[in-house]
């Protein structure tokens, strides 16, 4: 199986003489197809500096990111966008579910701005497996955090991303609740065959996925794979 994500050089600066902050200090990586990676590190380590990159939505002072293939900075903003929504799923914190509609609505939502008609089985699929066919008409508001975040990585799956990017995804959530949520994104990405990378700082979680890559002071510091 062939890499879907590699990064080469990354470098992300902030400010200039002796305000300058480096982020990102040469960051390689390459993510393989199917695969669940998180990537830990404390606060300031660059680890969201280095997911709003990989995800297109923030440019690097230097380096390329490949996704699928295609080189992200070589595009237009506009060319970016179009990639990033059909290419690229986000799952944040905050869950980011617009309250006006419904679960099935927040679901396909990428998918109809993006003018695309939604598989309707594979969505029926993804809602089974998160354990959401009977809240389909649900509002978000009437959701617990657990369920809210589960819409959320049902959304990031519903238009069949090459990579879907979690940052922090357990953030909000109690640990019990943490626990299930990563769980359940494992189970879909074996499933639906997803590859996933998660930023987070809790090591707990951390050891639930099947390759660690530490960050610190804006470099990748260590590795480790569970098979």
């Amino acid at each position: 199986m062939g890499n879907i994500l590699e990064t080469v050089d990354l470098v992300k600066v902030y400010g200039s003489g002796e305000q300058e902050v480096r982020a990102l200090d040469g960051v390689s990586i390459e993510i393989g197809e199917s695969t669940f990676t998180a990537v830990v590190g404390t606060s300031g380590s660059g680890k969201s500096t280095l997911l709003n990159i990989i995800g297109g939505l923030d440019r690097p002072t230097s380096g390329s990111v490949t996704v699928r293939g295609n080189e992200l900075f070589h595009m237009k903003d506009e060319e970016l966008t179009i990639f990033r929504r059909r290419n690229i799923g986000f799952v944040f914190q905050n869950y980011n579910l617009i309250p006006v509609l419904n679960v099935y609505e927040n679901i396909i939502l990428p998918i109809e701005l993006d003018g695309g008609r939604p598989d309707r089985h594979f969505i029926d699929e993804i809602m089974a497996a998160l354990g959401l066919e009977k809240k389909r008409y649900h509002m978000p508001n009437t959701l617990s955090g657990g369920q809210q975040q589960r819409v959320a990585i049902a959304r990031a799956l519903s238009a069949k991303p090459a990579i879907i990017l979690a940052d922090e995804p357990t953030g909000n959530l109690d640990s019990r609740t943490g626990l299930d949520v990563i769980l359940l994104m494992q189970e879909v990405s074996r499933k639906f065959h997803q590859t996933t990378v998660m930023i987070t700082h809790n090591e707990e979680i951390a050891q639930m996925a099947e390759r660690i890559l530490r960050i610190e002071d804006g470099k990748i510091s260590e590795e480790s794979r569970h098979e």
